[in-house]
């Protein structure tokens, strides 16, 4: 079961937290962003099998194709940087769907590097991606879900954004804001019929972490952000495993979506003592740097 700080209810009995039955008849509407790999293309393949009518939309529009193909899904070119592109694809997807019943915003790029040697252009880069490509979904979605009366709107975060994880900053920075904005969206939309979930994975077996600082400048850390993070864990989450842990956490409308085990240990831990997990923390830097 995925961890959680609040439990809503069992809202459908088909793993996708949806309202049963579909108005006119059409099937649930869901956007996944960064559907062309990873924990994106696997949630795309889970709502697929449970009858949701998904698009995968992702800056790598060939590897969003190949995710339409192999789960029999929509695919869409989408920059989650560009808010104007953000908010026109989620219009014309509730237009010709009638509905839109879950955005997910999962886009996000893995950044890492000891605080003095990363540049701001890796401050930048992160933030436009991982924070404003959230806030540009949500500001998108939102006002749809609340006219509709419903929807699920699911952000993906990290352990990061509950632990003090260092050597990554302006990862660790961003994903604490996609936490606390998702909680805080939670708070206003509750009245409306308008859920929020956060995901917040341990370290997962994805491309991100072959693929660290993309475009910027490289650190140590970010080409051996595998092996660290392997180093770190032991066993990486498989993005099958969690994808099952977020459709669960979906289903019961779960606030946050915290796994495996060894990451709902390390929050529980922070919550316990957070100068100690810093201690911790302190510790691993100390470890993976030799």
């Amino acid at each position: 079961m995925s961890g959680a700080a609040e439990n809503g209810g069992t809202a459908g009995g088909d793993g996708t937290g949806a309202r049963t039955g579909a108005a006119g008849g059409r099937a649930r509407t869901a956007i996944v962003t960064g559907g062309a790999s990873g924990i994106g293309r696997a949630v795309c393949r889970e709502l697929s099998r449970r009858g949701v009518h998904v698009v995968a939309a992702d800056l790598d529009e060939a590897g969003a194709e190949r995710t339409a193909k192999e789960f029999g899904c929509a695919s869409a070119g989408l920059d989650v940087t560009d808010a104007r592109a953000v908010r026109e694809l989620v219009e014309r997807v509730r237009r010709e769907r009638g509905r839109l019943d879950f955005v997910f915003n999962n886009a996000g790029i893995a950044v890492g590097g000891t605080a003095d040697e990363l540049t701001l252009d890796h401050w930048d880069r992160t933030i436009d991606v991982n924070l404003r490509g959230v806030v540009h979904g949500v500001h998108a979605a939102y006002p749809i879900m609340l006219e509709q009366g419903h929807g699920h709107i699911v952000n993906t975060a990290s352990l990061a954004g509950l632990t003090p994880a260092p050597l990554m900053l302006p990862y660790t920075a961003t994903k604490h804001a996609v936490v606390g904005l998702s909680l805080a969206l939670r708070a206003e939309a509750r009245a409306h019929g308008v859920r929020v979930s956060v995901v917040c994975p341990g370290f997962t077996d994805t491309p991100l972490l072959d693929h660290a600082n993309p475009g910027l400048p490289q650190t140590a850390t970010g080409s051996g952000a595998r092996e660290s993070a392997t180093r770190t864990m032991g066993r990486l989450y498989s993005v099958d495993a969690l994808a099952a842990d977020i459709m669960r956490g979906v289903a019961r409308n779960r606030a946050l979506i915290v796994a495996p085990a060894s990451g709902r240990l390390a929050w529980r831990g922070v919550r316990l003592s957070p100068s100690a997990a810093v201690r911790v923390a302190a510790l691993a830097v100390r470890r993976l740097r030799g």
